[in-house]
């Protein structure tokens, strides 16, 4: 897909969410497109429907009105394992949670995700260990989450979600359980993945200190997109060479 293609196409998306007889709009006629290449971060208060936009662009969720179109393909008009397929193969996750499985290594929590779309072992190895080495854990493959800081797991898993080389990673709140030093940190990974490689990534955040720093600021409020402004941020520099304990 060329970059000037859009990659991410959401129109009049609607989620309601039901419980009994009280119903709650989360998203209300939402529209966005998405490039490749562009970092875009989505910011607004608590409730604003930030993790709702993530999970229903990405098809975690279901809609309950609109289109999602994303790498050319209408997301709701798939079954359900076609639709997971399409997500393994073309989108990342980072979250808050790591969400990293306990008794694996850094390296085998990389691979796999790869393994289970049909990557050779071999191959996975490969691409995991390359993975880590490019997010500064070269030197951690064989460590488990309970041996690693919090800046370190969170490492582990952009490497995770990046070594399938998606089309787009959703990131949500990705530094919100580390400390201001490993929030930085992960951010000017995210960055410079994006800035030197292209790669596209959305990222929710309620830090306005990381709402700063991506080109493409979207804000929410009550289900709704209200701004979306493009701003001028420093380059993202190399990696910084300090430990990450």
């Amino acid at each position: 897909m060329g970059r000037n293609q859009p990659l991410l196409i959401a129109t009049g998306v609607r989620k309601v969410y039901r419980t009994g007889s009280v119903a709650v709009t989360a998203l209300l006629d939402l529209d966005l497109v998405v490039h490749p290449g562009e970092l875009v971060g989505v910011m607004g208060p608590s409730g604003s429907g930030k993790t709702t936009l993530l999970n229903c662009l990405s098809g975690l969720d279901d809609i309950d009105g609109g289109r999602v179109e994303v790498d050319g393909h209408d997301l709701f008009a798939m079954s359900d394992a076609a639709r997971t397929e399409h997500r393994a193969r073309t989108m990342g996750f980072v979250f808050q949670a790591f969400n990293l499985i306990p008794v694996f290594s850094a390296a085998e929590n990389v691979e796999l995700p790869l393994l289970l779309v049909g990557t050779r072992p071999r191959e996975a190895r490969r691409r995991a260990l390359a993975m880590l080495d490019r997010v500064g854990l070269g030197h951690r493959v064989h460590h488990r989450p309970n041996e690693m800081s919090g800046g370190e797991q969170q490492r582990v898993t952009i490497a995770r979600a990046l070594a399938g080389r998606p089309a787009i990673v959703w990131a949500d709140e990705p530094t919100g359980n580390l400390d201001s030093a490993m929030a930085i940190q992960v951010m000017d990974l995210l960055c410079e993945l994006n800035g030197d490689e292209g790669q596209t990534i959305v990222l929710v955040t309620h830090d306005s200190a990381i709402g700063a720093r991506v080109p493409r600021l979207i804000r929410m409020r009550d289900g709704r997109l209200v701004d979306d402004v493009r701003q001028r941020v420093p380059a993202p520099g190399p990696m910084p060479n300090v430990p990450t304990g």
